[in-house]
């Protein structure tokens, strides 16, 4: 694990496993430099147990930096369940998994993710109080999915302007990979403001119901990379910007709530010479985070939410003209930034 490139200068990681259940987590704790380690759990049928403590590493660094860039007083962390969310999960799985976290004595804090649930997260909360993302409570706010969404969207407006020069979405073509609890409140918002849907998804139901609500054209999954667009939205799974999906965009943005889009870094420059321009993942993508700090300070305030995804807009919008003044990557550009937050903190 030290030796990976993913490893990324890790505070501490944690496996943990439950006989009884079948629990097999990770919870990898990257910074807490701004606070204690915050992101949330994510449940996934991994092909082996190096695949899941990659995912786990690559996404509790990149906590660190969404965090930071939303300037928000946690750490980076995230947790992965290694095992079918379809098919393996019980309330008894997800209550050693809260026992897990509790072991940590609030140097991380959970919330749900790819395959985990509020109501998975609700059983998580009878072993640990270090658990955000609950329907009930005093500072309850649910699925924090749909102020994710919010931010996504505002995210692809701002990017928009710069890309296309335009002054808002009506007509603007674009191509959503992934309809799911984030993806499919994004095509919500981008229907309204008048953008022209073609959108994918390995779920077909969720395709159908996303469809018939917004008027989306529903294509394969492999071919929304060819899709005549403006703009891409992936907001499914992290690595789809690589080399040969690269190739066949022909988008001039790409704007989408997925963790770890760029398979590696230097596809921030491809995407930067071919003309494309890329909003940072883990700057459009902080909505929910940011709605999950105010829950776990205890006064939930939705105000307080949409003020600071607003902020977060106008750091993006910062992001994309330095990055086009200066000739240099999006990506890089936001990642100097979060990092010398962190480096303050520490100093």
């Amino acid at each position: 694990m030290f030796d990976t490139a993913a490893f990324a200068n890790h505070e501490s990681v944690h496996q943990f496993y439950d006989k009884d259940t079948g629990l097999k987590a990770i919870i990898a704790i990257h910074s807490t430099a701004l606070g204690p380690a915050a992101g949330g759990c994510r449940m996934w049928n991994y092909v082996n147990s190096e695949a899941a403590m990659r995912d786990a590493l690559r996404l509790s660094e990149g906590m660190s930096y969404k965090n930071a860039i939303a300037d928000l007083p946690l750490g980076g962390g995230k947790a992965v369940i290694w095992g079918d969310s379809k098919t393996q999960k019980s309330p008894e799985l997800f209550r050693a998994f809260g026992q897990a976290i509790d072991s940590l004595n609030g140097r991380y804090w959970s919330a749900e993710d790819v395959g985990v649930s509020p109501d998975d997260m609700k059983y998580v909360s009878e072993q640990t109080r270090f658990v955000a993302g609950l329907d009930d409570g005093d500072s309850a706010s649910g699925d924090p999915s749909p102020i994710t969404a919010l931010g996504v969207f505002k995210g692809i407006e701002a990017t928009a302007k710069r890309a296309l020069k335009v002054d808002n979405l009506e007509g603007v073509r674009i191509a959503v990979q992934g309809v799911g609890h984030v993806g499919g409140y994004v095509c919500d918002f981008l229907a309204k403001a008048g953008a022209k849907l073609i959108i994918t998804d390995i779920n077909k139901e969720s395709l159908k119901q996303v469809s018939q609500k917004t008027g989306a054209v529903i294509v394969a999954p492999d071919d929304i990379y060819d899709a005549d667009a403006d703009v891409f939205s992936p907001n499914a799974l992290g690595a789809i910007i690589n080399d040969n999906t690269l190739a066949r965009l022909k988008v001039k943005a790409i704007a989408g709530g997925a963790n770890n889009q760029l398979a590696t870094d230097e596809m921030g420059e491809k995407l930067r010479q071919a003309g494309i321009l890329y909003a940072p993942d883990f700057v459009i993508n902080g909505g929910g985070i940011i709605n999950v700090a105010s829950e776990i300070s205890g006064l939930y305030s939705l105000p307080w939410v949409k003020s600071k995804v607003e902020t977060l807009t106008q750091t993006l919008g910062q992001i994309l003209d330095t990055a086009s003044s200066e000739a240099r990557p999006s990506s890089e550009i936001a990642l100097e930034l979060a990092k010398a937050r962190i480096a303050a903190a520490h100093s």
